[in-house]
């Protein structure tokens, strides 16, 4: 019998050699409520990662804005020195601010700081890729700056590759003109799927797309057809879920995102996951029926 693949097969990223699982790890949800301050256990926190790591995980998906600083270094104590073939993947175009808001910081200062506090608290000397957080309503020119700036940082040997979160297409096609974009990193899952063209669009170029809140955020996915899955197969909403992602296509990478053991096991099993087709089909219907979930924080 055909041995399946470890976490839902392997994509490599394009013009790089990182070959990275399809199911990675979001440490969004290491540092405390809000994504602010220390967690309430920090030998958990330590002890998630290395089981990530040890159950096959080999992409980490991060931000020194998380905290700020406290997950990345979370990661560095966890798993610094990093093993072979691990990558950690961070975002800059974000700070917090002391009432822990969420602020834009694309201006070249601030991406490099970015850079800097990112290396710094992860423990590197380069970072393997570095997603550039805009917003949907960014202008062309702001996008340019900030790709430009990001494209002189990779020169300099202080990142490797560059990819993009929360952008469109014609903001993707724009970055795209000024250097190679590896990855997109857009909020994307059952219920909310205004990126399926774009999805679809960036595999024909060999693009990963990463979506954030894959089961819903700080509102997770309710629906009939989900809850029908669940229990026609026998297993978790969140499996399923993450299920049809892997599903919908072969350039979609997960990073869910837990602080819980259990959890984490739960969604490395979600490669393991055949959705049949009727099943398939009834989920396919929940986008139409829900509207757009409010997003509590940014990613």
């Amino acid at each position: 019998m055909k041995q399946k693949p470890e976490l839902g097969g392997a994509f490599q990223l394009p013009g790089t050699s990182l070959v990275l699982n399809r199911i990675g790890y979001g440490a969004i949800q290491l540092a405390g409520p809000r994504v602010w301050g220390p967690p309430k256990d920090m030998d958990a926190a330590v002890a998630l990662l290395r089981e990530a790591v040890a159950q096959g995980v080999n992409h980490i998906d991060t931000a020194d804005y998380y905290g700020p600083h406290i997950t990345n270094q979370i990661v560095k104590k966890a798993l610094h020195p990093y093993r072979n073939g691990v990558t950690i993947v961070s975002k800059i175009g974000y700070i917090r601010g002391a009432d822990q808001s969420w602020k834009p910081a694309l201006s070249e200062k601030a991406l490099t700081d970015g850079v800097t506090d990112n290396l710094k608290n992860l423990g590197l000397d380069a970072i393997e890729v570095v997603n550039l957080r805009f917003n949907i309503t960014d202008s062309p020119a702001v996008v340019e700056s900030a790709v430009t700036i990001a494209a002189n940082l990779k020169r300099k040997g202080l990142i490797r590759h560059i990819g993009l979160s929360t952008v469109s297409r014609p903001q993707f096609e724009k970055a795209r003109s000024i250097t190679e974009i590896v990855c997109v990193q857009n909020e994307y899952n059952l219920a909310y799927r205004e990126d399926d063209l774009f999805i679809d669009y960036l595999a024909s170029l060999g693009v990963a797309y990463i979506p954030f809140f894959p089961l819903g955020g700080f509102k997770p996915i309710q629906a009939p057809e989900l809850e029908n899955a669940a229990t026609t197969l026998g297993v978790s909403k969140m499996r399923i879920a993450l299920a049809w992602l892997l599903q919908r296509s072969p350039n979609i990478l997960l990073i869910p995102g837990t602080s819980s053991l259990a959890h984490l096991r739960e969604n490395l099993q979600a490669a393991d996951l055949d959705l049949p087709v009727g099943i398939i089909a009834g989920l396919d219907q929940i986008a139409s029926k829900i509207a757009r979930p409010v997003s509590l924080i940014q990613s």
